[in-house]
């Protein structure tokens, strides 16, 4: 039956586009199991998208291996543990530990050498600031009674044991040590009057308190000098 709104060249077109009796206007070729030339009967068309990629799957999937970003909660950890032994060989999950392991230790010394060179991006907070550091300059310039403080200590400790036995010798160390120990007192004082008066003149908008200011100073000053951490960087004498 001829519509009135359809015409003899339309018809003519589509009879001559689509093959009489086949409902699928697609060459034989680009159909599934369509038996093109040269294909069997087990070709597959193609799926228009790229295959995705191991990685993506697996991040996808909530597992990736290889480096990561650390989690963020323990609950995280357990699930991330549990995935890594549902994906992963015993070797493989051992060779893993033992890369992690050995990335630890190279970041450790990386950072125990950075913070004993004095940068400021590994140092402990109590270390951070110019006013500590002006502070650790001072002490490390000068020499004081107290750069003897731990030796003192060992000193003092030996003889509380032998005291039974060398009673006299006992009893002339105790003096020795008493009036060392409040020359200390005294020294440690000073020490943190004369750093606190220091960084208050060259940091006039300093707020920090006076006493830890000085407690740094008397601690590190306490401490031999080859074993301070930051490494000194003045030499002793030097104008600070």
């Amino acid at each position: 039956m001829k519509l009135p709104w359809r015409n003899e060249e339309h018809d003519a077109d589509a009879a001559g586009a689509r093959p009489a009796g086949d409902p699928d206007q697609r060459p034989a070729e680009d159909r599934p199991g369509g038996g093109g030339r040269g294909r069997g009967k087990a070709y597959t068309p193609k799926k228009g998208r790229p295959t995705p990629k191991r990685k993506e799957v697996e991040r996808a999937q909530g597992i990736r291996r290889g480096p990561v970003e650390p989690p963020m909660t323990a609950k995280e950890a357990r699930a991330r543990r549990k995935a890594e032994k549902a994906t992963m060989s015993k070797a493989e999950l051992k060779a893993k530990r033992a890369r992690e392991r050995a990335e630890r230790r190279e970041a450790r010394r990386i950072a125990d050498e950075r913070m004993a060179a004095g940068d400021e991006r590994y140092l402990l907070p109590r270390d951070q600031g110019p006013e500590r550091a002006l502070v650790r300059d001072y002490v490390d310039s000068r020499r004081f009674v107290a750069n003897i403080f731990l030796p003192f200590a060992l000193v003092l400790l030996l003889v509380m044991l032998l005291g039974q036995a060398f009673p006299t010798l006992a009893n002339i160390i105790s003096l020795i040590s008493m009036g060392l120990l409040v020359l200390l007192f005294v020294e440690g004082i000073l020490i943190g009057r004369n750093a606190n008066k220091l960084v208050r003149e060259r940091f006039p908008k300093f707020t920090g308190t006076g006493f830890g200011l000085g407690f740094y100073a008397y601690s590190r000053a306490s401490q031999p000098r080859r074993l301070r951490t930051p490494r000194p960087r003045v030499d002793v004498g030097a104008e600070v």
